[in-house]
């Protein structure tokens, strides 16, 4: 009588398992297809559950302990190591999160936004270290598709890809502002060097040559700021934070002196700068009112919680 073999069999996705009693490698497939509610017809391979090992010959299966474990794959389908993501960013300690493979379904998991979700889903100030192809994956992404995946209701979802949107709009504003400015130095540089007598080549050795981080003594103004905001259209899009700050604080009346306009031109150059400066700490405050709202599950077992204390606590992200 051929020797009984102890062994368990399970589907690419782990998430149907059974205990299996056979002799041989046919019997296993045979007996494996009909406890998974394969098709009797359908064509299997078998491989090693841990490591996706392929099965093929009797001799090997026949030597492998008792309670191997096996997944039975059908056509098209694969076999893929447990999923590990370290809860957002390589640069943050934390403790990597395991996904429940009896719950998730490969099919899902497998997909790079569901794995940019879970990270979005553990720290919102994830967002900083996303690529652009990666954020415009999740603007894509249907509103109740990933409000599922991230647990949050749909109105909050739709504020989290508005907010997406407006870096993605922020960091090609920024891209298009940095060309432009090149090419504008690019031009200056030119002309200026046109325009300087070969006598005067001599002089102008010792003289400082200015960059757009110099600033000016006269307006206290770096010389970018002052070239972006007499050169540009719609200049409060094209500077800093900081740099708007500076236009507002110092008031129509001081950036008329300082530009030489009309005073209405300043004006609305000046409000133009305070709308665009609220709009950003509005953003920011968008940002951290999602992130107030992404705490642990009041539901969760106190021992987790417990466990969770006692681990290191993760590095603050910093924007």
């Amino acid at each position: 009588m051929t020797e009984q073999k102890l062994c368990k069999v399970c589907n690419f996705t782990r998430q149907t398992s059974h205990g299996l009693v056979v002799p041989s490698l046919a019997q296993l497939k045979i007996k494996g297809c009909e406890f998974l509610s394969f098709s009797p017809d359908a064509p299997v391979s078998v491989v090693l559950e841990d490591d996706g090992t392929i099965v093929e010959d009797e001799a090997y299966f026949l030597c492998l302990p008792s309670n191997t474990k096996f997944m039975l794959l059908q056509e098209k389908e694969t076999w893929s190591p447990t999923r590990r993501i370290d809860g957002g960013t390589a640069w943050m300690t934390r403790e990597s999160m395991l996904l429940d493979t009896d719950a998730v379904d490969c099919s899902i998991g497998t997909e790079p936004w569901w794995i940019l979700a879970q990270q979005l889903k553990q720290d919102l100030a994830s967002i900083i270290l996303m690529s652009e192809a990666d954020l415009q994956t999740l603007v894509d992404i249907p509103c109740p598709k990933l409000a599922a995946a991230l647990d949050f209701e749909e109105k909050k979802v739709e504020d989290l890809q508005k907010t997406l949107q407006s870096v993605l709009d922020r960091r090609e504003e920024e891209r298009q502002s940095k060309e432009l400015l090149q090419l504008y130095l690019k031009a200056v540089e030119r002309e200026q060097s046109q325009e300087v007598e070969p006598s005067q080549e001599g002089a102008a050795g010792d003289m400082d040559v200015l960059d757009g981080t110099e600033v000016d003594s006269a307006s206290g103004f770096m010389t970018r700021t002052l070239m972006v905001l007499k050169g540009k259209t719609s200049p409060e899009t094209r500077l800093s934070t900081e740099e708007l700050q500076m236009v507002v604080t110092r008031g129509a009346a001081a950036m008329e002196q300082v530009l030489g306009w009309d005073g209405e031109r300043t004006l609305g150059l000046t409000q133009a700068c305070e709308a665009e400066l609220t709009r950003r700490v509005q953003q920011v405050q968008a940002v951290h009112s999602l992130s107030s709202h992404t705490q642990p599950d009041a539901d969760q077992p106190a021992n987790e919680r417990s466990a969770g204390d006692g681990q290191d606590t993760p590095a603050q992200s910093s924007k």
